[in-house]
């Protein structure tokens, strides 16, 4: 009896240091993992992507002329669009579609901006041409069912899960902090906050090492930095290795993460992984994901900010916080999230 083929595009995964990268990786290893040979996995991926090149799973690369038109020669009868802006449109393809939404961003970032209508006319078009849609977290589920009320009945919630990363014996990052520091990371912009951070460091003698895709948003976190006085240390590091992620989470003091528009959050569960403190805003989907294992800053004023650092690092350390952080970041299993996307496959392909 053959097995359903099953298309799942991680065509986002273009450029490594990104969010959607490692979520491809991981979720696409998981599916690997738990498929058992149910379904005939076909990976679709952009040219430039090798991550899967060494696994034992078909490749369909992501052509120019997929924009317009796919000729199913492979006979896919289930294709998986995880992320919400696919570049092969469900509206090109036939048989049964899923679609992943990690969040709608733009509705928070640019609110009545012509930016958020035509991500919205978009994400319409897509929703439209799927059978089921999923999103990453309940607080994204609730933003999709605001604009797309009447989709409710094929929107389901599957959280991702949280890589528990390796640190390399002997390894060290290009740059290691001279004193006991604070961790941050992330694309360096806007929407991620970071420019509030150097009012942590007012006061003491800690650094703040941030990692991510630079951006001109870096001049405005310097600007801060200079404000409290702590310009030499703070420092932006670009992209890191996942070794130098590693080695980041497992010696940080403790990690900070103001984003104000998240879909799900993935780098407080990795840091949560670590045993370590976790402070983030109490904006998106951040408390739902985080939950009473981290602590919330109500006010990015630097005074606010500095008191609710202040008493969390006691209070995680007089109440065994690392052990709280550890077991709530053992809640976010790959594995897991792989088998209730191939459990939805199977439901999808039976009609249900």
């Amino acid at each position: 009896m053959s097995r359903p083929k099953v298309l799942v595009a991680f065509d986002s995964m273009r450029y490594p240091n990104t969010g959607l990268f490692h979520f491809g990786k991981s979720l696409g290893r998981a599916l690997l993992r738990k498929n058992a040979d149910k379904f005939d996995l076909n990976f679709f991926l952009h040219p430039k992507t090798t991550e899967f090149d060494a696994d034992n799973v078909p490749i369909i690369r992501l052509r120019k002329y997929h924009k317009l038109f796919y000729f199913n020669t492979h006979k896919i009868e289930l294709f998986h669009f995880t992320d919400q802006l696919p570049r092969l449109a469900p509206a090109k393809v036939g048989g049964k579609k899923i679609l992943t939404i990690h969040d709608i961003n733009p509705v928070h970032e640019a609110p009545g901006s012509k930016a958020e209508a035509y991500y919205l006319k978009k994400l319409s078009s897509h929703i439209r041409h799927c059978d089921r849609v999923v999103a990453i977290s309940q607080f994204a589920a609730n933003d999709v069912l605001k604009y797309f009320p009447k989709i409710k009945d094929k929107l389901s919630v599957i959280y991702n899960g949280a890589d528990k990363l390796q640190v390399t014996p002997g390894h060290s990052p290009a740059y290691v902090p001279n004193k006991p520091f604070l961790f941050a990371i992330g694309i360096v912009s806007a929407k991620k906050n970071f420019a509030v951070l150097p009012a942590l460091l007012a006061g003491n003698d800690r650094e703040l090492v941030i990692a991510g895709i630079k951006t001109p948003y870096e001049a405005e976190i310097m600007a801060e930095a200079i404000k409290h006085g702590c310009a030499d240390r703070v420092t932006i590091t670009g992209p890191v290795s996942e070794a130098d992620k590693a080695w980041y989470y497992s010696n940080c003091e403790a990690f900070v993460f103001p984003s104000i528009a998240e879909g799900f959050g993935l780098p407080v569960i990795e840091a949560m992984h670590f045993g370590k403190p976790v402070f983030c805003s109490n904006y998106t989907s951040l408390p739902e994901v985080a939950g009473d294992a981290a602590y919330y800053f109500d006010s990015f004023r630097a005074e606010a900010m500095r008191k609710v650092f202040n008493k969390g690092m006691q209070h995680f350390h007089q109440n065994n916080g690392a052990e709280k952080a550890i077991a709530h970041a053992a809640k976010y299993n790959w594995d897991y999230t792989a088998k209730q996307y191939l459990a939805l496959y199977t439901e999808c392909l039976a009609g249900r």
